[in-house]
């Protein structure tokens, strides 16, 4: 089986790819049948030089492959009829703005594998993005609120080379006494912890959270029941709460009344109540001066997060009163940072880390008969001998 590692072309550009040249050196000594060719480009972080000294084939053209695989979605025109793909699509959800997209991978009899449905037996995610998107997401929300107060104005992160650069970073620029509230309980949220827990910062209890005045800058971290609650007043399970969300409401205002930053790490499901509404924002009790909105759904259960922003202008302002954006120098403004591609500003720890996690959960697919049913569950689109 030959698999081509393809050019990204969506702008603006991704340096991302699925596979280092590392990480293909890995695969072909555990899959010695393999063929392996790589699409030149000029933009990866992984210079086409770098592939060749592994004895990879670099080329312009990767019609004889059978298996091409990407990180965002393929041009139209980009497409190669007859081939299995494996791409972030955004089509799952019925995107409008991916519809042609869809149709066009149809009419090219191609065979579409989504990286977001790539999981296991129980519907949990095998690869990801997501803990790049929280140690980036994580940064920027620190660096805006330095900004804000003039404390400290961190360099970007997609100047530094990788992880460890943005934690030294932080950890030159201790923050002031201030709380943090991170809700999650998958990648993105761990991934923000992380840094956190680099950072030093202490990580204490949500009732201590809560309740106590510290003397240092601390945070707490939050899984959906303790910011949602049952509107008939029953202690139930989480369980409940995803089987039965239309029952619950937010009960996030007590930490927007005592946090500095909001870190939103978490995954929000259809029907589930709104987490931080407009009503909490404009309340007098409201002490939030950053919301970093790593999870980044527009309209969705976050009221400030009016828009993505872009990796040029992370941070916009939000004027709770009249629930609009305003400059960052309006005295009342909170600062919402929304990045929707944070990954990107890390490309090659994401890239390193993504090629670890799809040789291990799907390339053995191809060679065992799909014995965990990877593949079955992950295909899109059925390809027509």
């Amino acid at each position: 089986m030959k698999f081509g590692i393809i050019k990204e072309r969506k702008n603006p550009p991704d340096r991302r790819v699925v596979f280092s040249p590392n990480e293909l050196v890995n695969f072909q000594k555990q899959f010695p049948d393999a063929t392996i060719k790589i699409e030149a480009s000029d933009i990866r972080i992984f210079p086409d030089e770098e592939y060749k000294k592994k004895g990879f084939e670099v080329s312009d053209n990767l019609s004889d492959c059978d298996v091409l695989i990407g990180v965002k979605e393929v041009p139209i025109n980009d497409l190669i009829p007859n081939k299995k793909y494996f791409f972030f699509s955004h089509t799952i959800k019925k995107q409008p703005y991916n519809r042609k997209l869809l149709k066009a991978i149809l009419e090219k009899n191609i065979e579409l594998y989504d990286h977001e449905t790539i999981v296991d037996s129980t519907n949990g995610r095998l690869i990801g993005f997501g803990r790049y998107a929280g140690i980036v997401g994580a940064y920027n929300g620190i660096k805006a609120f330095g900004i804000k107060y003039d404390l400290f104005n961190l360099a970007n992160a997609e100047d530094l080379p990788d992880q460890r650069a943005l934690i030294e970073r932080l950890k030159r620029n201790p923050l002031p006494y201030i709380k943090i509230v991170l809700t999650g309980s998958g990648k993105v949220a761990h991934g923000a912890k992380e840094m956190l827990d680099a950072m030093k910062i202490k990580h204490v209890s949500v009732e201590n959270y809560l309740t106590k005045t510290y003397a240092e800058p601390i945070y707490t971290l939050i899984d959906v029941l303790d910011y949602n609650k049952r509107k008939d007043g029953k202690v139930l399970d989480k369980f409940d709460f995803y089987n039965n969300p239309t029952e619950y409401e937010s009960d996030f205002e007590k930490f927007s009344n005592v946090s500095d930053i909001f870190m939103a790490g978490h995954f929000h499901g259809n029907n589930a109540p709104v987490i931080l509404s407009k009503e909490m924002l404009r309340a007098a009790k409201c002490k939030l001066k950053v919301v970093a909105d790593i999870s980044c759904d527009i309209d969705g259960p976050i009221a400030c997060t009016l828009r993505a922003s872009t990796i040029a202008n992370p941070v916009y302002g939000y004027l709770p009163s009249e629930h609009k954006e305003v400059p960052l120098s309006h005295p009342a403004a909170i600062w919402v940072m929304a990045v929707d591609n944070l990954p990107c500003e890390l490309p090659k720890d994401a890239s390193e880390g993504f090629g670890e996690m799809f040789l291990q959960h799907v390339i053995p697919a191809f060679y065992n008969n799909d014995a965990n049913g990877v593949l079955a569950r992950a295909k899109m689109t059925e390809m027509v001998n």
